[in-house]
């Protein structure tokens, strides 16, 4: 890869899709002597300022033994992914100047996980369960009021707010309410940075004097939080309000000369995120869509061969956002060769 930096030497993509423990003190000091070996300067001096966005690059989603990995029609999509991730950031490190990673968070007691349902016998759905409006309104699932007291709500308020949801997703176009597997789940190993992309990470923040920014979604009970810049559903059956945007995306694209995308899944929380930042971007100033730049070979979409497959509607979607201005790019071709925006990216 013309003009890229090097792999540094303890990068073994073979370990990509497993966890480990990082050896932060060992990679701080390489980190150091690695920028002083190829000239690196503090991230705050780019001239032109590149950030990358990844979207749940986590164990829960990245794993082969966890619980939602991503495999894409390859059968190893998040894996192969995170390689080329991890080459992306080693190559690149002299010219992303910030990091900036979502992590799903959830806990048990959620509306898309089975324990918050039950049928007339009191059975939960099973894992991959679609739940639509007719399900609701015909009694095939129902309100848990099992959980009314430990979610500081009445099971008649339940009830109605899962009516009111999957109603909401509907007549918006949304994804009907999937009951995920347990994943993601605070506290727990699944919720954790896959350890080879943690790593990338830790070792940029401390060559380029970049600290990383963590950015946490998903934890609300009552709605589904695909995209990183809002949930799916944001107010109640009231019309109250039970979450709020995250402007901290429309906000780097402003900042930031060029934005990088990549991440998991490519079908849902990389799409929704998109989307919705694509929205903000048209309701603003659409000329800031050329500043974002989507890595297409570091994302893959959800595929469980027999049961669903979300090529089509990621493929889509990104053809989508491409017409509006976006970039699609694959991380294996020379950054400068199509990191082009508003402001020319240095040339060496």
């Amino acid at each position: 890869m013309a003009n890229a930096l090097p792999i540094p030497p303890f990068f073994d993509p073979q370990t990509v899709g497993q966890a480990w423990r990082v050896p932060y003190e060992e990679r701080a000091a390489q980190a150091r002597q690695w920028a002083n070996d190829h000239h690196l300067q503090p991230a705050a001096q780019d001239s032109f300022k590149v950030a990358l966005i990844l979207i749940d690059v986590q164990n829960t989603f990245c794993l082969p033994d966890f619980e939602l990995f991503v495999a894409g029609r390859s059968g190893q999509g998040a894996v192969e992914d995170n390689v080329r991730l991890c080459r992306f950031i080693y190559h690149n490190l002299d010219r992303i100047t910030h990091i900036a990673l979502t992590l799903d968070t959830h806990t048990a007691m959620q509306i898309f996980h089975a324990v918050f349902l039950v049928d007339e016998h009191g059975n939960h759905p099973a894992p991959l369960t679609i739940v639509t409006a007719d399900d609701i309104r015909a009694g095939r699932w129902k309100f848990n009021p099992a959980l009314a007291a430990s979610l500081g709500i009445e099971a008649e308020y339940g009830q109605s707010h899962l009516a009111h949801y999957v109603n909401q997703l509907q007549s918006r176009g949304k994804y009907a309410l999937t009951i995920w597997p347990y994943h993601a789940m605070l506290g727990g190993i699944g919720h954790a940075l896959v350890s080879a992309v943690e790593e990338a990470v830790f070792f940029h923040s401390i060559a380029r004097y970049s600290p990383p920014d963590f950015i946490i979604k998903g934890d609300n009970p009552f709605t589904e939080h695909y995209s990183a810049v809002g949930p799916e559903v944001k107010t109640d059956p009231q019309g109250n309000p039970i979450a709020e945007k995250n402007t901290k995306f429309l906000q780097k694209v402003r900042h930031f000369d060029a934005v990088i995308i990549a991440g998991q899944a490519k079908s849902h929380c990389v799409a929704w995120t998109v989307n919705d930042l694509l929205e903000d971007i048209q309701a603003t100033d659409p000329s800031l869509a050329q500043k974002v730049y989507l890595l297409e070979d570091c994302t893959s979409p959800v595929v469980v061969p027999g049961v669903v497959d979300f090529t089509e509607q990621a493929d889509q979607a990104y053809a989508r956002f491409a017409q509006a201005g976006m970039h699609l790019v694959r991380s294996t071709e020379p950054i400068q060769t199509w990191l082009r925006g508003p402001v020319s990216l240095p040339t060496e």
